[in-house]
């Protein structure tokens, strides 16, 4: 049975990803700076020069552009302690610019998983795995 400490960092988890899914950027900043601490520790490879809070503003601000129906669902939650796991699929449409790609028009799906520890209801450090090759075979970057 999980503890409190889990629901209570599940809750913020599905929280953050509810933000995500409402395809406003506004939401989506107000959201960061409710739930995650400002020096966050992002382990994510990212192709940005921001740290921390920001770092995550500025990443769901080039998903919206690029895949303004960007939709995350996540799949699965399992909680323990300090952390939160989900893996999530990921759908939208390439209707923006995407790390220098011109919008597609094209579909993707693409799966992650992400590892989210939390220091007193606030998200403190995360680890992800995006499958950004499957992304890049979808947009015809790469030969499928």
């Amino acid at each position: 049975m999980p503890t409190t400490l889990e629901t209570i960092n599940t809750a913020a988890f599905r929280r953050f990803h509810e933000a995500g899914n409402s395809g406003d950027l506004e939401l989506v900043t107000k959201t960061i700076d409710e739930l995650v601490e400002p020096d966050v520790l992002i382990r994510t490879p990212l192709p940005i020069e921001a740290t921390g809070a920001e770092a995550l503003k500025e990443v769901f601000g080039r998903l919206l552009r690029a895949f303004p129906d960007i939709h995350i669902e996540v799949e699965d939650v399992i909680a323990q302690a300090d952390k939160v796991v989900g893996r999530n699929t990921v759908t939208g449409t390439h209707l923006g610019e995407y790390m220098g790609l011109p919008p597609t028009g094209r579909s993707v799906t693409y799966n992650e998983i992400f590892i989210v520890r939390f220091v007193d209801g606030r998200i403190a450090e995360t680890w992800g795995v995006v499958d950004v090759l499957s992304q890049m075979k979808q947009l015809g970057v790469i030969a499928a």
